[in-house]
């Protein structure tokens, strides 16, 4: 079985689907990283019903997690060591993954979601509709066991994927996913 059928498109891949692959493939190769859901189209869940990052960008042979892998032979990129707080400092300590994910999710708290935000430079700090999402997303998690789509999370919490944009305009995982102090496994 191919990696499409696995990812539920079992009619296989369409010219639409390889314009949406190839894009992510240029921009890789041009930026070294992995565009933002929203930078790469407003709706194409019929084409990749598992997601854009387990459907998409899978496919294309880049995920968030691990941007920088490729299969297909491009140059690496480097990455910064994981940026742990001194536990000498007497402040909590938060331990994340090379990419800022939180390593144990629950060693989150709000004081660590204030945090992340700040570092993303998100506007006014956290508003309840961010916390709407990040609750969603902890909720989700711990009832279904699985983080979900970009999708699910826009039609769960009846909102455009254009205002979860102006949420998170760091995207969807590297924004809302890690401030809610989860990652993709």
């Amino acid at each position: 079985m191919g990696m499409a059928a696995q990812q539920g498109m079992l009619d296989g891949l369409t010219g639409k689907h390889w314009q949406v692959i190839q894009y992510i493939r240029n921009f890789y190769r041009k930026t070294g990283g992995c565009p933002l859901v929203y930078q790469t189209c407003r709706d194409f869940h019929e084409l990749f019903p598992s997601g854009y990052l387990r459907g998409a960008c899978l496919i294309a042979g880049i995920t968030y997690k691990d941007r920088f892998i490729n299969y297909y032979g491009e140059p690496g990129q480097i990455v910064d060591k994981s940026k742990v707080a001194n536990p000498r400092s007497g402040k909590k300590v938060y331990r994340v993954d090379i990419h800022g994910f939180l390593i144990d999710d629950s060693d989150w708290d709000e004081g660590y979601a204030a945090n992340k935000a700040s570092e993303m430079k998100i506007p006014g700090g956290l508003t309840p509709e961010h916390w709407k999402i990040i609750n969603y997303l902890r909720g989700s998690l711990q009832q279904k066991g699985t983080i979900p789509t970009v999708f699910e999370c826009c039609e769960e919490n009846e909102m455009e994927l254009d205002s979860l944009e102006q949420l998170f305009p760091d995207g969807y995982h590297r924004g809302a996913v890690k401030i809610a102090g989860l990652r993709q496994l």
